[in-house]
């Protein structure tokens, strides 16, 4: 359960910011093509990989998302949208996903190598009391 109530929410948000994505060609009336492509494409993936990510954990669902955020910060100038509207929007939401993704990894992390595990605390717990 504390998975769910720490790391999930962070994919959640994930979750939320590709919907923004998906329907912000419609919501800020974006008229370039190549960037509500890749506005809407981009959306999707961070979708699918936002609900993997809250259904069964995976490290590369984050690094995903993380290199997904990059993209989103720089696909402006690869794709020829630069000083538009869609630029501003797609690195925006890119920054906020790429520290999402790194944010969960280290709360992962830190939940797995950082914590003792309930088990070892309590061997612990019982080896000090019978001394």
């Amino acid at each position: 359960m504390r998975r769910w109530q720490r790391e999930s929410v962070l994919d959640l948000y994930n979750l939320l910011l590709a919907a923004l994505l998906f329907v912000a060609p419609w919501l800020f009336r974006l008229t370039n093509g190549p960037g509500k492509m890749d506005l809407w494409a981009t959306g999707a993936v961070i979708a699918v990989i936002s609900l993997a990510a809250m259904i069964a954990y995976k490290d590369w669902e984050e690094w995903t998302n993380f290199l997904l955020g990059l993209w989103l910060i720089v696909s402006p100038w690869l794709l020829g949208f630069a000083h538009t509207r869609a630029m501003h929007l797609s690195i925006g939401v890119g920054i906020v996903v790429a520290f999402l993704a790194v944010l969960d990894l280290w709360l992962h992390y830190d939940a797995a190598h950082l914590e003792p595990p309930r088990r070892d605390r309590a061997d612990a717990s019982a080896a000090s009391h019978q001394h």
